[in-house]
């Protein structure tokens, strides 16, 4: 604020020099132009022959007439009547309207005086005419403004910095009560929202700004919580599983593990938590803002799900009369496929069927199961991470929770959409991808 003042200090003194400045040239001229205009009013009257005497002038004013030999031929009320305004020296290369400056007590009159020539009279008998004009009233002009600048400036500089630290306290108070605010946030003391202003300016959007990001930060660093919290666990479980089992057969007598077996049950296990490592991964990659699609290419979409519904028995897939290509990354829509056919075949009952469609500008892959389907109301949160539901679709067979979470995921990064709704009975998952991607 203070740089401010200075700024606004030198400003006004710059501004008050340039006044006085205009004031005195303004002045002067004025002073010229009617010294000037009285000489040559005298001039006409004397070429025209009509002079009275004493010369009828003002009085701030002295008026001469000359002769070639400086003598005085006539004057106004208050002139000297011997000796001329001017010496000699300063008559001689004098023009018409030419003035000089010359102390005001050589013609009696304090201060300074500005002296114009005019030429008149007939070119055989010229003559010259000399008016003084006091420069006094406009020196006094001046210098009562100079003095009153001097009285009044510093009071102006003191008024307008209150007024401005007035003005910066009220204006910058909201800003310091979000720092405030913000300092005992992020010191752990306090938490919950920034102050907002009542007053509906910038400082308010800011605020309302800095809540939401608060907000979202506060709501991110749940979901990392939750999320680390829940894939400890899941984690925990495969680990834990693996570990009972090679303890009880350190345990058991020499000769009596069946390590086949046990070999093939941390195997299974390892590709659980293998599985699980890698879903982790490509949500954490997706978390970060990971590329879209690095390998998009023009593929046969019903013979890429062809491929994947071979893998399972018992699927039913009728493949569409013409090919339906589309603009994909093979693996990720194989992953989709993957996980839609995982989660129905854990809920089915007793069939699973698998269609592709040709939609236009968009591909249609659906998977449906004779489960007990998923309410409405659960439709949107089972994409949810780690989210297993509590009714009857929630005999996993040891998924991690984080099927359908990817499944989104991928559709989305390809600009698709993924909708759950009714088989009746059970549940139809429609996924709709944009037929060309590039």
């Amino acid at each position: 604020m203070w740089l401010t003042v200075l700024v606004m200090t030198a400003g006004l003194a710059a501004g008050g020099i340039l006044l006085i400045g205009v004031l005195n040239f303004a002045l002067l001229r004025a002073v010229n132009t009617e010294a000037l205009d009285t000489a040559r009013g005298v001039a006409k009257l004397i070429n025209q022959d009509q002079l009275s005497l004493p010369i009828p002038v003002s009085p701030a004013m002295q008026v001469q007439v000359i002769d070639g030999q400086n003598r005085v031929l006539a004057i106004s009320a208050g002139a000297d009547r011997l000796v001329p305004m001017l010496r000699p020296d300063e008559l001689d290369g004098m023009a018409e309207g030419d003035l000089r400056d010359i102390p005001g007590n050589r013609i009696g009159l304090s201060g300074g005086a500005r002296v114009v020539m005019v030429p008149a009279g007939p070119p055989t008998a010229p003559l010259r005419v000399l008016v003084a004009r006091s420069t006094d009233d406009l020196r006094q002009g001046v210098h009562l403004l100079r003095v009153t600048l001097l009285v009044a400036f510093p009071l102006l500089v003191g008024m307008l910095a209150l007024i401005k630290w007035r003005i910066l306290g009220a204006a910058l108070r909201p800003v310091e009560a979000l720092r405030a605010g913000a300092e005992e946030i992020t010191g752990g003391t306090r938490a919950g929202t920034l102050p907002v202003p009542e007053a509906r300016d910038e400082i308010y959007r800011l605020a309302v700004t800095l809540n939401g990001m608060l907000h979202r930060l506060d709501a991110a660093r749940a979901r990392q919580r939750a999320f680390v919290a829940d894939a400890a666990h899941e984690l925990r479980s495969p680990l834990t599983t693996m570990r009972t089992e090679l303890e009880v057969a350190q345990r058991l007598p020499a000769g009596s593990t069946d390590w086949p077996a046990l070999s093939a049950d941390l195997l299974a296990d390892v590709e659980r938590l293998s599985r699980l490592v890698d879903d982790l991964l490509l949500l954490a990659r997706s978390d970060d803002g990971g590329p879209a699609m690095p390998r998009l290419a023009d593929i046969d979409l019903d013979a890429l799900v062809a491929d994947v519904v071979s893998r399972y028995p018992d699927i039913g897939y009728e493949r569409p009369d013409t090919p339906v290509t589309a603009t994909v990354e093979p693996d990720a829509i194989g992953r989709v496929v993957a996980n839609l056919i995982d989660n129905a075949c854990r809920h089915a009952r007793s069939r699973v069927r698998v269609e592709v469609a040709d939609e236009g500008t968009h591909r249609l892959i659906t998977v449906t199961d004779d489960g007990p389907g998923i309410p409405e109301a659960d439709r949107e949160r089972v994409f949810d991470r780690f989210t297993r539901l509590d009714d009857a679709r929630a005999r996993d067979a040891g998924g991690s929770g984080l099927g359908l979470a990817i499944v989104r995921e991928l559709v989305r990064r390809h600009g698709g959409t993924i909708t759950l709704g009714d088989a009746n009975p059970g549940l139809r998952v429609d996924v709709r991808l944009p037929a060309n991607n590039w």
